[in-house]
């Protein structure tokens, strides 16, 4: 199966880290290089130097500190890494210099009431294994640097100095394969900031699951198995899940490692995440004659049969969340029933006059609940179709 790659170059340049612009009301902010990456071997894909970008806090929330892991898919063989390598999320060379901050990043108190004024990093992504694999491919033709941990560590010690390591309050957050990254960082986080620092993690749509497809085959587990053995991910699992499961790479999935997460955890996302609708449910190889083309567009073009597996995809989801609502009293969850992928980067489903609902609290009033401890932060959608706050636009 080839990797998920996406496409998309743009000039480099190197700023510093407080520089920002603004087009209109978009805050824009300036790329920083990690100069000591490569003493660190923390390289990207093709041995560039890891970037990231930061918009200083002010006010009372100076000592407060939000990461955002940049998400892009992964690539699981030597030919997709390769072309991967040619972008912006396998090289700092093809990175946009400058990068919008909406949504849980922006500095807007009116639209974004809880985390605006905080300190806000964008983890730029160019590993392609949701920032944990840690070896490097050398054939004597072509070579590929799989640092995502060592990439990890290295922006974090460099934000250490820049007022991360005096931290009160930090928030790990991180859209698809980087909502996937806070899973196998949460822990480790809390160890690099004080001990009296309040410290919790989000994940937006990066609970992956390991479900069949539509022909009862596990696309995403095996995808996800090449991905671990080629990136040297294993060892940078939860060592309390690999040793727990015959199979430890299926600790790449968030399901099979979520109980061992001891820092308080919440997880967005829709439960029927388009991402996972198109490559893990009906991925191309099960639907060879694109049956399921119009259905993937449009979730009202489903037959009711196609319907009914999109329900039963909800329903195993809930399932595997179950546990994780029951037990986890410092936990949070947002499961609506849009058809989306990633909702909090953006403003229009972060915080807005029409943003997506449930119990009629938007996705930011429940972080924000559920962070500062102000109200009930467990919220499960009904199902499709009932929502009609939904925009179920299928990016």
């Amino acid at each position: 199966m080839n990797g998920i790659v996406v496409l998309a170059l743009a000039a480099f340049v190197t700023f510093a880290p407080w520089r920002v612009r603004s087009e209109g009301q978009r805050l824009q902010v300036g790329m920083t290089l990690v100069r000591n990456a490569r003493s660190l071997g923390a390289l990207c894909l093709d041995g560039s130097l890891p970037a990231y970008h930061l918009h200083k806090g002010f006010g009372a929330g100076a000592n407060n500190w939000l990461l955002q892991f940049e998400g892009g898919g992964w690539c699981n063989d030597i030919q997709s890494c390769l072309e991967r390598a040619k972008t912006r999320h396998g090289s700092s060379r093809y990175m946009n210099r400058w990068e919008v901050f909406s949504g849980i990043l922006s500095n807007n108190a009116s639209l974004n009431p809880d985390f605006y004024n905080w300190n806000r990093v964008k983890l730029r992504y160019c590993d392609g294994a949701s920032f944990v694999g840690n070896t490097i491919f050398n054939n004597g033709t072509s070579l590929l640097y799989f640092k995502g941990q060592k990439i990890w560590e290295a922006i974090i010690h460099d934000l250490l100095p820049k007022g991360l390591g005096k931290a009160r309050k930090a928030l790990l957050s991180g859209c698809s394969a980087g909502g996937l990254a806070t899973f196998h960082h949460c822990d480790n986080f809390t160890k690099y900031l004080p001990n009296n620092a309040s410290v919790k993690c989000l994940s937006d749509a990066g609970f992956f699951l390991d479900a069949r497809d539509i022909t009862l085959n596990h696309t995403m587990r095996f995808f996800f198995k090449s991905l671990v053995s080629l990136q040297g991910v294993e060892q940078n699992l939860n060592r309390n899940c690999t040793s727990s499961l015959f199979f430890p790479d299926l600790c790449f999935f968030p399901q099979y490692t979520l109980k061992y997460i001891s820092t308080p955890y919440f997880i967005l996302n829709s439960a029927y995440d388009v991402f996972q609708f198109h490559h893990s449910l009906v991925p191309p190889s099960a639907d060879p004659r694109g049956h399921w083309n119009h259905c993937k567009l449009n979730p009202k073009a489903c037959n009711p049969s196609q319907l009914n597996k999109l329900q039963g995809f909800r329903h195993y989801m809930l399932a595997t969340l179950r546990p994780f609502y029951i037990y986890s009293g410092r936990g949070g969850m947002y499961i609506n029933s849009c058809f989306a992928h990633c909702q909090s980067e953006s403003q229009d489903t972060w915080f807005g006059a029409d943003s997506p609902r449930i119990n009629s609290k938007t996705i930011a009033e429940a972080v924000g609940d559920w962070y500062f401890s102000r109200n009930r932060s467990k919220e499960i959608d009904c199902a499709y179709p009932c929502d009609r706050t939904c925009k179920n636009l299928i990016p």
